[in-house]
């Protein structure tokens, strides 16, 4: 019996420094949203089936199954569909690099084709997505390790070189986002609309404005349009439909199921709760007066 043995060295290479910020899969419907977006993070994009193209800067560059793109930070791009082949593919968000070519210093996005090893690169994809899905115990650890060791798979196959990033940036576009829905929160707004007047890419604004204020951005969107109906519920007599429309709700029916989701009462409940409360106080005001006119006579 023959048997081989081969010693490991001991790497000098680190870890790499980079957080995974989403894994999505996109497919093209008739709900497809092509809008120019940005994000201070790098992208990157597999396309498991399907033809069309992506457009950056002034290029117009075909995309096709199993090609894979590689979109730097803050630059603006989109996707779109053929008509007769619907594009599908994977995206990842990662936060921590950017990737560098000794040719071309200032690259904003690479392409490369999978097509001979498709399979090795879609097991690690599809074991990411599992990951995240199911989110079973040290799936964070697990993830980290298999977006690493693709990259450093991609760096093997191709000449390019990866180089930190800052993400202070970032911060500063979930703010922007925060104070546009408190500027426009009576206008129909969506999570699309959001990311295009941020050029934010989606997935990655509901992930980055959930870990920094605790709620997703349409969830907070509901809060400030509840709050500003509860100061016209107490406040004035307009009817319930007009105080839904005024504060920006798609109808009246969803603003009552809103309200009692945050409030356990519905818009009539808190109007009378909050009128009967005054009247209370009133009561209790016109009492007293009446007993200080008593004991000074």
């Amino acid at each position: 019996m023959s048997n081989e043995v081969y010693e490991v060295p001991n790497s000098e290479r680190g870890h790499l420094p980079i957080k995974l910020l989403y894994v999505t899969k996109a497919k093209f419907d008739k709900d497809w949203h092509s809008t120019n977006h940005t994000h201070h993070f790098t992208e990157i994009l597999y396309i498991t089936k399907g033809k069309g193209t992506f457009i950056y800067s002034k290029e117009e560059v075909p995309i096709k199954e199993h090609d894979l793109i590689v979109i730097n930070p803050n630059i603006e791009h989109t996707e779109k569909s053929g008509p007769d082949y619907p594009l599908e593919y994977i995206a990842l968000g990662i936060q921590g690099l950017a990737f560098s070519s000794p040719d071309d210093p200032g690259i904003q996005a690479t392409f490369f084709n999978y097509k001979e090893e498709h399979k090795v690169y879609l097991f690690y994809l599809q074991q990411l997505m599992e990951e995240v899905e199911n989110q079973k115990e040290d799936y964070e650890l697990i993830i980290h390790n298999i977006l690493e060791i693709l990259l450093l798979k991609m760096m093997r196959k191709k000449t390019f070189n990866l180089e930190k990033t800052s993400s202070e940036k970032i911060s500063k576009d979930v703010a922007f986002i925060k104070n546009y829905i408190k500027q426009h929160f009576r206008e129909e707004i969506n999570l699309d609309t959001l990311a295009e007047v941020g050029h934010i890419n989606k997935y990655y604004l509901s992930h980055s404005f959930k870990k920094a204020f605790g709620v997703s951005p349409i969830e907070y969107l509901i809060q400030i349009r509840i709050r500003e109906s509860k100061i016209l519920l107490e406040t004035t007599n307009y009817p319930i439909s007009s105080i839904s429309a005024i504060t920006g709700f798609s109808s009246q029916s969803f603003f009552a199921q809103s309200f009692k989701r945050v409030t356990d009462l519905s818009p009539s409940q808190y109007r009378n709760a909050k009128n009967s409360k005054k009247n209370k106080t009133r009561k209790s005001k016109v009492t007293n007066e009446e007993v200080m006119q008593i004991t000074s006579q």
